[in-house]
């Protein structure tokens, strides 16, 4: 049974990693492996109950990070509605290449971390090709920003998929992981944004389009102004609270994400309450509940019942106990975990990961968790297709993979390293 159980899934895993060559979605491959699995598995035993049990209890921890993933990208894009993101990005206005790059790498870290990575990555994008001429520097921002982006979802709770699913299982808490990794994270980025700096031509040109009078914005009404500045701060303020929700309730924090979406989506209701229907439709809660990603979500549900398979049956604790007798150290084989989730989706990866190593032996915060958060959080922008932000950024600006590899991968890798001593060093000062 765990044998069949394996190939089933190990072919399942190699056709999502070669979704764009065989031109054949990986949700659809995820959600047919993830049922094949837990077939397999109830058809090889006598009794089911056990087999159901599993599987309810399974359930009910893929649910709580489907109903916050689903709770976060809505008020994402309530924002996005709103135009309120340009809130941050209008008050871009250099035409100095090295203080742009810095400009838009810092935004994106410190975005990435309150809100999430593939959000903070499309926004920022979407900047650079206002404000920079030259298409190869635009493309070295692009790279840049899917290192930052992913830098600054790995330290945050809310910032990166994997830190959430750490976060809901219990494995890590709010604020030790802010503290932990923050150092980290910020040394992932700044070593090859530094290493950049060097390299970009200080008189390189960029464009902002200007006026007699200087920088020139689009109009924008006084109304429309107060909307999306309303929609900004608030949708904001709700996602920053969901971890202070969840601390001092001890409630799951799906509830929180959604009290958060509940509160942004009256706010939305009663900002537009005296507009015709036709032109408060494209505003509400309900269009843009349409417009997240659900594919994603359900790309989600697919592999992580997979990966429940494959704990529930005792094939992840054997895998766990092979990795210890062959590479013996733990905290190398996390640090692999990172750099295979360059190559592979991170998620499954974590997942599986939360399945080989339970709570009793390590406890919440301990080394394995916190390490792990960062490797599979920075070790996606080794290559482009290693994150959801990269694969996003690569579609945006048509960037190559043999090109992200030549002028990005080696830059991701030494902040990848050198992020890592950081932690290492904070870790043997603080313990």
């Amino acid at each position: 049974m765990t044998t069949l159980i394996l190939i089933v899934f190990v072919i399942g895993y190699t056709l999502i990693t070669l979704e764009h060559p065989i031109r054949l979605n990986k949700t659809a491959t995820a959600l047919i492996t993830g049922v094949l699995c837990w077939t397999i598995y109830i058809l090889s035993v006598p009794e089911t109950e056990p087999v159901l049990a599993e599987l309810g209890h399974h359930l009910t921890d893929i649910a709580q990070i489907l109903f916050f993933l689903m709770g976060a990208m809505t008020i994402v894009e309530l924002i996005d509605i709103h135009d309120g993101f340009s809130i941050i990005t209008d008050r871009i206005a250099s035409r100095n290449a090295r203080l742009l790059l810095w400009l838009i790498c810092g935004l994106t870290f410190f975005l990435s971390a309150m809100l999430d990575n593939l959000a903070s990555a499309i926004v920022m994008v979407s900047v650079t090709r206002k404000l920079v001429k030259d298409p190869e520097q635009r493309r070295l921002m692009a790279g840049m920003i899917i290192i930052a982006a992913n830098a600054g979802g790995a330290w945050s709770p809310i910032g990166d998929v994997t830190t959430t699913m750490l976060w809901i299982g219990g494995q890590v808490t709010t604020m030790n992981i802010i503290s932990q990794l923050f150092l980290p994270s910020l040394v992932g980025l700044l070593v090859p944004l530094l290493w950049l700096t060097f390299t970009i031509k200080p008189t390189a040109e960029t464009e902002v389009a200007t006026n007699k009078k200087g920088i020139s914005r689009p109009y924008v009404t006084p109304l429309h102004r107060r909307d999306r500045a309303t929609m900004f701060y608030t949708g904001l303020t709700a996602i920053l609270l969901v971890p202070i929700f969840k601390t001092i309730t001890h409630l799951p924090p799906y509830m929180a994400m959604m009290l958060a979406l509940g509160a942004v989506w009256v706010v939305s209701e009663v900002i537009h309450a005296d507009k015709d229907e036709e032109h408060r439709q494209r505003f509400t809660a309900a269009y843009a509940l349409s417009k997240i990603d659900i594919p994603s979500i359900m790309f989600f549900l697919g592999i992580l019942l997979a990966v429940g398979t494959l704990e529930a049956t005792g094939i992840l604790q054997d895998i766990a106990t092979s990795l210890n007798e062959t590479v013996g150290d733990l905290d190398v084989i996390i640090l692999i975990i990172g750099l295979a989730s360059a190559i592979v989706d991170n998620v499954p990866i974590v997942a599986a990961a939360m399945g080989m190593y339970d709570l009793t032996t390590y406890p919440a915060d301990a080394k394995i968790w916190e390490l792990l958060a960062y490797s599979a959080g920075t070790g996606g922008s080794l290559l482009v297709i290693g994150s959801a932000a990269g694969v996003a950024v690569m579609g945006m600006e048509k960037l190559e993979f043999g090109w992200y590899l030549r002028r990005i991968s080696g830059l991701a890798f030494l902040g990848y390293v050198a992020g890592a001593l950081t932690y290492f060093g904070i870790y043997g000062l603080t313990h």
